[in-house]
């Protein structure tokens, strides 16, 4: 391999592990965003800064099984029971372990 193909590597495993501990600072899956960032460097470390905190995102709970799940969720993922849009919804997690309430 010559020096400039060597050099792409490292700036690609570089800007991996960027996107990858962005991701999982905000919640989300380390692999994915190192892959994410990894294939597609400089758009893939952006969206990872831009994405959304996941322990910052309201939840509800499901009146089949009781799951807590994310407000965005369409289905259950452990009953499969189809979600309707809910009049009251839970606390993030960071509030709650924070212990802040607004």
């Amino acid at each position: 391999m010559n020096t400039y193909g060597f050099g792409l590597i490292v700036i690609l495993f570089c800007f991996g592990l960027a996107g990858g501990y962005v991701g999982k600072v905000k919640g989300s899956s380390f692999i994915v965003w190192f892959l994410i960032s990894f294939c597609i460097p400089f758009i893939g470390l952006l969206t990872a800064v831009l994405y959304r905190y996941e322990n910052q995102e309201l939840r509800r709970q499901c009146p089949r099984c009781h799951r807590v799940v994310k407000l965005y969720d369409a289905v259950c993922m452990r009953c499969g029971y189809e979600l309707e849009f809910p009049d009251v919804a839970i606390a993030p997690e960071a509030q709650l372990r924070d212990g802040v309430t607004r």
